[in-house]
């Protein structure tokens, strides 16, 4: 290569080497290297059935988010010609695409007769914050059984003087901050051990018709850093619970703290439950944070039902004063075939 003295240019000299591009190098194809190992860390423990560590329980709980990522990531790949990341991201694609589906079989509908419609409300009112717009829900939803999460006493107070009326069967755990969770009923409840739990985590049973319901309300510790394994203990002694309850009809409702896309809550449900948003259709509409739903978040707030039941309706309402949407299902009872 000469310099051109007249112009002050480079010219290159005939027959002189190019220098060589080889795809895949570069800092846009290490860039879609680093998104693709992430996502498959966490596609990996999901497919291998298990939460892992910190932080791939937190970042199950988005599984369905991490197809934003991959896409970068093959956006990078198809920009630097990494013919191999290209495969690895589709791959990726694939298994997101899959795993984003419904969790589990929901089997044929109850062979015997309805003999009762129950409507059911859960709400995590976020240390009292929402009672006030919980009362007014309740009023106009009217539901059957109420479970409420995070009830301080000034809540639980409320509750008792508002809908005492209307809910005179009640069962609690009383606690200041997120300690306090509320059973409340229209139909006559009779005591159950509940789960031993850092957040109150009360059981009943209610005389529906004459037909037992198992009630147990859920509240587990959520999957913050340092935690996972109380988390995991804590829905680990709901499932127990859960799966003692002898077979009868049952309803498990509450703020998990969990999606479907964490084995823990998978666990959960194969002892039988189904979650009755995804017998109603909604089985990815978020939860929570309620500030960014429904455009943005995770399905943490569930309804599970024993094989007794049937879901026709299922509706996440936004609360002033909560983090969480409440969650009303409509459901009938069947009995025996």
């Amino acid at each position: 290569m000469d310099t051109d003295t007249a112009t002050g240019e480079w010219t290159e000299e005939p027959g002189a080497p190019r220098p060589e591009h080889r795809p895949g190098r570069g800092p846009r194809a290490w860039c879609g290297g680093l998104l693709f190992a992430g996502v498959s860390a966490v596609v990996g423990c999901r497919a291998a059935d298990t939460d892992g560590v910190t932080p791939v329980p937190q970042l199950l709980a988005f599984l369905p988010w991490l197809l934003v990522p991959v896409g970068l990531g093959l956006l990078l790949a198809l920009r630097a010609r990494w013919w191999t990341g290209l495969v690895w991201g589709v791959a990726l694609l694939g298994l997101l695409a899959w795993y984003t589906g419904p969790y589990g079989k929901t089997g044929g509908p109850p062979a015997g007769p309805p003999v009762a419609e129950l409507r059911v409300l859960t709400s995590n009112v976020e240390f009292g914050q929402g009672t006030t717009a919980l009362i007014a829900t309740v009023r106009g939803e009217k539901p059957d059984l109420i479970f409420v999460q995070e009830c301080d006493p000034g809540c639980e107070a409320a509750l008792r003087k508002e809908l005492g009326a209307d809910y005179p069967h009640r069962r609690a755990v009383s606690g200041g901050g997120s300690e306090g969770s509320v059973i409340l009923s229209a139909h006559p409840l009779t005591a159950a051990p509940g789960v031993p739990a850092t957040m109150g985590m009360p059981a009943a049973v209610a005389d529906v018709r004459g037909h037992a319901v198992h009630l147990r309300l859920a509240h587990p510790m959520p999957p913050l850093p340092g935690q996972v394994s109380l988390w995991r203990t804590e829905l680990g002694a709901l499932r127990a619970a859960a799966a003692g309850d002898g077979g009868g009809p049952a309803i498990l409702a509450g703020d998990f703290n969990a999606s479907q896309d964490h084995a823990a809550f998978r666990r959960l449900l194969d002892t039988g439950l189904t979650d009755a948003a995804r017998l109603a259709g909604a089985d990815r509409a978020p939860s929570w944070p309620s500030r960014s739903t429904p455009a943005f978040g995770v399905q943490i707030d569930h309804v599970l039902v024993s094989e007794h039941f049937t879901a026709h309706r299922a509706r996440f309402l936004r609360l002033a004063g909560t983090d969480h949407r409440a969650l009303v299902v409509d459901l009938t009872l069947h009995g025996d075939g």
